[in-house]
């Protein structure tokens, strides 16, 4: 039956698992979902037709609502930017006078590195004091609120703080106004969201780590839990001179980049970049030369898009300048026949698996090879899924064996060679480049934005479909790359200064393709977001020779043949 009704003072929240939950209109969003997610995983966003919003949001209708959990990625990111507005906030309160940065995050240990600067780095008892002070604010679940201000207001609100890189990062905003955060009264500037109150921020720990420290929170699998925190000498190492080239570069802040845009020095911190490249792997290359009586074969790994390809051409370039002839085998060939390849626990062919390869096998032809004998070397069919008989090669006393693959810094890929014969390249793109002091640039997020410009280049694949697969490529780096970082021998950063501004006109319209109503829509929403902070630059100042070109074409070392195969 059909009959007038009163107005409704009460909505109701539907959520994905079909509960339905009745509220006042104007209930905030944060409000239903504590009492929805009671006893769980709480949640710290949510999206509502697709959209993702903020837990201060105000409900004023009937509402599909999905809460978005530490447990996501998204989720994870917005808990660990909220750790910083609460750092921030704290160290604000109890040292007005120092300013912390955010230098970048280690993966494995699962915390980001932090620097305080005008004052003396932090004592352990301090560390001690602010972390009291922190669980002291998320103990009164303090509100973090956003307000909307005049970009005019905001820069001179980060100037008079002395906060130049960010007062910069703003200057490039083509918008009216934009959204501050604040805490306790306390006010920053985030690319992106935070969670509505301090509250939920119940995890997280302060190690010293000289002369700076460690903000540790958890990984998203294990959100209740901290990982025990392990030392990476050897990576931040190659940060932190990373970090010194920018900064004699005076581009330690993405404004500072977009003023070199606007300066037209771009064709310059190009040539540099490139040329620090260069350094770093001859480097490697004088390296290897020096121990070429007992150094055999070189192993070069790294997570996807860090630039494998072209470094180990540029490697093998610099060798035969030293008078060594590298030749590649490739470890895909040593791939099981498809029937027995072992599955994973979704029942899929686990291709990422070492035991996906013939490791006796391989193992067998290094030491052939090494002894210099003749090896008929296999020839994987990807066609067929099994393994046929390929070309027969010996080495000359002249070559040394380098191989490419994603196990190539796991010693049991080679358990059965020598230790000392082994030299092990780890590669990855390990920006130092941030926004600004709080806002990092992750180094997965510039992988992934080459990857959706190379796959749509030379693969055929949309962004959305690249977009699709990257959490099993980052699941397939964390467990079979990242714990072996520090087994380097060298580690070469492929990240340039400059690169995002290259890449941004040619990634912009590839994500502009993703509609609102696909699922990696909000991936695509949030990595144009960040784009867009970059000045685009044309492809013209890339030399031909750039790690660059292996995701945007053009490399002249995409034919460069060093195999120069001998019988």
């Amino acid at each position: 039956m059909i009959r007038p009704a009163p107005p409704r003072d009460r909505l109701q929240v539907r959520l994905p698992d079909h509960r339905i939950f009745e509220a006042p209109i104007f209930t905030s969003l944060s409000d239903v979902l504590s009492v929805a997610q009671e006893g769980h995983v709480p949640a710290v966003a949510a999206t509502i037709n697709g959209r993702l919003v903020e837990l201060s949001t105000v409900l004023t209708r009937d509402t599909d609502v999905t809460p978005v959990l530490l447990t996501d990625g998204i989720g994870a990111r917005i808990y660990r930017r909220s750790l910083i507005m609460l750092l921030a906030t704290a160290v604000r309160e109890l040292f007005p006078e120092a300013r912390v940065s955010i230098e970048h995050a280690t993966t494995t240990a699962g915390a980001f590195y932090c620097l305080v600067h005008n004052r003396d780095p932090f004592t352990a008892r301090e560390l001690e004091v602010i972390t009291w002070h922190m669980s002291e604010i998320v103990s009164a679940d303090d509100p973090i609120l956003k307000v909307r201000v005049p970009v005019d207001e905001a820069v001179e609100l980060f100037e008079t703080r002395g906060e130049s890189d960010t007062a910069s990062l703003l200057q490039s905003r083509t918008k009216p106004d934009l959204s501050l955060h604040e805490l306790r009264g306390h006010r920053e500037y985030f690319q992106g969201y935070l969670v509505a109150s301090a509250g939920v921020l119940q995890w997280f720990a302060l190690h010293a780590y000289p002369p700076g420290f460690m903000l540790q929170f958890p990984h998203s699998d294990r959100p209740s839990q901290l990982s025990a925190i392990a030392p990476y000498p050897k990576l931040f190492s190659v940060y932190a001179e990373h970090g010194e080239w920018l900064s004699r570069l005076g581009i330690r802040g993405v404004g500072a980049l977009n003023e070199a845009v606007d300066g037209d020095l771009l064709p310059e911190i190009s040539l540099v970049g490139e040329a620090f490249h260069e350094s770093q792997i001859a480097r490697i290359a004088t390296d290897i030369a020096a121990q070429r009586d007992r150094i055999k074969v070189i192993l070069i790994a790294g997570p996807s898009s860090s630039g494998k390809t072209t470094t180990s051409k540029r490697l093998a370039v610099q060798l035969l300048a030293q008078g060594i002839r590298p030749y590649p085998i490739g470890l895909d060939d040593y791939f099981l026949d498809r029937e027995k390849t072992p599955r994973d626990a979704r029942g899929e062919y686990d291709f990422e698996a070492l035991e996906a390869l013939d490791v006796p096998l391989f193992n067998q032809h290094l030491l052939q090879l090494m002894r210099g004998e003749v090896v008929q070397l296999p020839h994987f069919s990807f066609q067929r899924g099994r393994r046929e008989p390929g070309a027969e090669v010996v080495l000359a006393p002249d070559q040394m064996i380098i191989v490419e693959g994603i196990h190539g810094l796991n010693p049991a890929l080679v358990a059965e060679l020598p230790n000392d014969c082994v030299y092990r390249v780890y590669v990855s793109a390990l920006t130092q480049l941030n926004l600004d002091g709080h806002n990092r640039v992750s180094t997965s997020d510039c992988r992934l934005i080459r990857r959706i410009v190379r796959d749509a280049a030379t693969r055929g694949y949309d962004a959305r479909a690249t977009l699709k697969r990257w959490d099993s490529v980052v699941a397939g780096e964390k467990k079979h790359i990242f714990p072996y970082q520090e087994y380097g021998d060298a580690i070469f950063n492929s990240a340039l200064a400059h690169e995002l501004a290259v890449l941004r006109p040619l990634a912009e319209p590839l994500l502009l393709q993703v509609r609102p109503e696909h699922p990696e829509w909000l991936e695509a929403n949030r990595l144009l977001s960040f784009l867009r902070w970059f000045k685009p630059v044309t492809a013209d100042i890339v030399p031909t020779n750039s790690i660059l070109r292996e995701f945007i074409g053009g490399s002249v070392l995409e034919t460069f043949d060093f195999s120069l195969r001998r019988r």
